[in-house]
């Protein structure tokens, strides 16, 4: 037997300053799609998330509320996972890098880096955002620095002693390494703003320490320093498989599959990161995906401008894979989406109350009252198609290789559209509700040729919304287990070994409905 092919991705490490929001979700979601994915396909997957700990305003935050930073941490990770859990991500791992492993490990990385003389003390100077922990560009913002453009605050001048990294010993590697690897950077957008920004403006040396500071990771060959967020968080990605402490498991993972991050933090992804593992003798990461953001009616989130939503309010509005659907469908991932409470009734209504939740109703009803719940006589019959010209292995290759580049809102939009829709236009246009009057065993093979799709679009939407999926599925006595089920059980109409039946239980001969409409 074969080891499976292992499957490595992690999200972004986020600052717990605040509770998460729908643009926070937005990159879970996506990660979490990806990874549902890959288990169907039969990949080893490990999924690593996790929060940001080490930084002056995880501190600071804990400081306003007269909280010890450790016992504020600990609980802001606990909501975090709250709303992860409600949304269903299956993650793998959940790293805080204030625990102690993560800062034993990472000591052990920074020792290496060093020794291997890639880290230098001098004197730094520059201008400093603490909103993004980072000091700016002088070649951006020269003499007069003004505000920090994500902030809008004031950048400070900053003059302290350092260890810096040697990031520019790196930078004709990078290159090479982009040029060499094209999908490294993804979506090609992205990739195309990292090479234009090397080649013109070129990398610096980064500043990977801070003095004076209480809170955060000491530095193991000077302890007056802790290291710097970033070199402390990306690392994140390696401890959290085992780096530093078991090897076994570490080599087993890496290098990462995919990076899902923000496009605001490309360049510490796509740069400073890869240098960081050359540094350390490790390899680069296969791919870093950059995705967009989610506006809400159409303007930028944010705590200042008050229009921050919870992940939470939308769910109980509806459900979790409703909200699932929603964001994947209508926000593309690559790019920037948006949400609105009316757009989200008006897909939640026309595609899953009224077009998947009605066809699964539809069949469980008219089947059980009529057929007892039973297709006799189907044993060994193949369904026939219901959608005219539809190319069934094709439209599976075209949603999988959808699902695999991340474009989620183009595969649902495909398994809606060309699948879903012209399935109901079918039983529209037979009427088995009327056909059943005149004709039982025609309004029988309408219904034994329809159910096929419900089992075909539960298998495909099986990674965007688990749970409806799986009630879908098991409502039948479908011969694959629902555990078992591939992409490829969808791209054929086969046989049964039995005659198909309702497994699930009625109330009143009706099912539960998956989705009610709302509003």
């Amino acid at each position: 037997m074969t080891d499976k092919p292992r499957w490595f991705q992690t999200t972004a490490i986020d600052y717990p300053n605040s509770r998460p929001h729908i643009g926070t979700a937005f990159e879970k979601l996506g990660a979490d799609v990806q990874a549902r994915y890959r288990r169907m396909e039969g990949y080893d997957v490990f999924f690593l998330m996790g929060n940001d700990e080490n930084t002056v305003k995880v501190s600071k935050r804990a400081g306003d509320l007269g909280l010890d930073t450790q016992a504020y941490c600990d609980d802001m990770a606990r909501q975090f996972r709250e709303v992860w859990d409600a949304l269903d991500i299956s993650y793998d791992t959940f790293v805080q890098t204030s625990s102690e492993r993560h800062k034993q490990c990472c000591r052990k990385f920074i020792q290496k880096v060093y020794d291997n003389g890639h880290i230098y003390k001098d004197q730094y100077q520059g201008w400093y955002c603490e909103g993004c922990e980072e000091f700016k560009s002088d070649k951006v913002h020269g003499e007069n620095a003004g505000n920090c453009p994500v902030h809008k605050r004031p950048l400070i001048r900053r003059s302290e002693p350092c260890y810096l990294f040697r990031l520019t010993a790196f930078q004709d590697r990078l290159l090479a390494y982009y040029k060499e690897n094209p999908d490294f950077i993804q979506p090609d957008s992205r990739r195309n703003e990292m090479i234009s920004l090397i080649e013109t403006e070129g990398l610096r040396d980064i500043n990977i320490s801070r003095t004076g500071e209480d809170w955060g990771i000491r530095i193991p060959f000077d302890p007056e320093f802790t290291i710097y967020v970033w070199f402390d968080a990306l690392l994140t990605y390696i401890t959290g498989i085992g780096y530093g402490d078991d090897e076994a498991t570490f080599r087993k993972y890496w290098p990462c599959d995919t990076h899902f991050i923000g496009k605001d933090i490309t360049r510490f992804h796509c740069a400073l990161w890869p240098a960081m593992l050359w540094a350390a003798g490790e390899d680069a990461p296969k791919k870093v995906f950059s995705h967009g953001f989610v506006n809400n009616n159409g303007e930028k989130m944010g705590k200042t401008l008050g229009n921050i939503v919870d992940p939470v309010e939308i769910i109980g509005k509806s459900n979790a894979d409703a909200y699932r659907y929603y964001f994947m469908r209508e926000c593309p991932f690559p790019a920037d989406g948006d949400y609105s409470g009316q757009r989200f009734e008006e897909v939640y209504n026309s595609e899953l109350a009224n077009n998947l939740g009605n066809l699964f109703s539809r069949e469980m009803t008219i089947t059980f009252k009529n057929y007892a719940g039973v297709f006799e006589g189907t044993a060994g019959k193949t369904p026939e198609p219901v959608v005219p010209g539809l190319d069934l292995a094709l439209f599976v290759g075209e949603v999988r290789e959808h699902v695999e580049a991340c474009r989620y809102n183009l595969a649902l939009q495909k398994i809606v559209q060309d699948f879903l829709t012209p399935t109901n236009q079918y039983l529209e246009a037979n009427a088995p509700w009327k056909l059943v009057k005149t004709d039982k065993d025609a309004a029988k093979r309408v219904l034994f040729n329809a159910v096929q799709s419900l089992r075909i679009a539960s298998i495909l939407l099986k990674p965007f919304i688990p749970k409806s999926a799986e009630t879908i599925y098991t409502s039948f006595n479908f011969p694959v287990p629902w555990a078992d089920v591939k992409y490829t059980d969808a791209a054929a109409l086969k046989a049964q070994p039995e005659d198909l039946r309702i497994t699930a239980e009625l109330v009143d001969g009706k099912p539960s409905p998956l989705f009610p409409r709302i509003g």
